[in-house]
């Protein structure tokens, strides 16, 4: 089971539901556009995270709030590095680097360091939305199109309860950039 002190820490304010790691949340598209903000909604379709990405930077910047406006993480390209980096903080520290993995003959393959030395899995087929979030060879969390019906949306399922569902949908949202930005070269 991952350490209690960052992958299972949810997020800091209670859903709509009352509940602090909602399971099901849909995603429409166009949320990584730089500038723009836009609402993840739960199943239901009540707000639950809004993202806030950050125009006029040097680098992707993204804030994951919740309901309330409060940052809960915030996402940034890494300036500097051989590779594509992402680096995920939460109250301006370092909580996991994303980077693809090293040495994988997939190009949908990449890893998750968190700042206490747990790795994360993600795999599958990540322009297509398709892919899973694992840790150890346990789903955490699983990206999907094939739920929904509206053209240009994604769910994410988060399947342990106990996981930081704010963490997951920022390992999602990074994995994404970095996949788009590799399609681009």
């Amino acid at each position: 089971m991952p350490p209690v002190n960052t992958l299972t820490a949810c997020a800091h304010s209670a859903g709509p539901r009352g509940n602090l790691c909602p399971t099901r949340l849909l995603v429409r598209e166009r949320l990584f556009a730089i500038g723009d903000d836009y609402w993840i909604e739960d199943d239901g379709g009540r707000k639950v995270f809004l993202v806030d990405g950050k125009a006029m930077r040097l680098r992707d910047t993204f804030e994951l709030k919740d309901a309330d406006g409060r940052v809960l993480v915030e996402l940034r390209q890494k300036l500097i590095s051989l590779r594509d980096t992402m680096l995920i903080e939460r109250g301006g520290e370092e909580l996991a680097k994303v980077k693809r993995k090293r040495l994988s003959l997939l190009r949908n393959h990449y890893r998750v360091t968190l700042v206490d030395g747990t790795e994360l899995d993600v795999s599958g087929k990540i322009l297509d939305r398709e892919f899973a979030i694992e840790y150890d060879g346990e789903l955490l969390a699983q990206v999907s199109r094939r739920w929904l019906t509206l053209r240009d949306t994604y769910g994410i399922d988060v399947v342990r309860d106990d996981a930081d569902t704010a963490l997951l949908i920022a390992v999602a949202m990074c994995v994404i950039v970095l996949a788009d930005k590799d399609n681009e070269d």
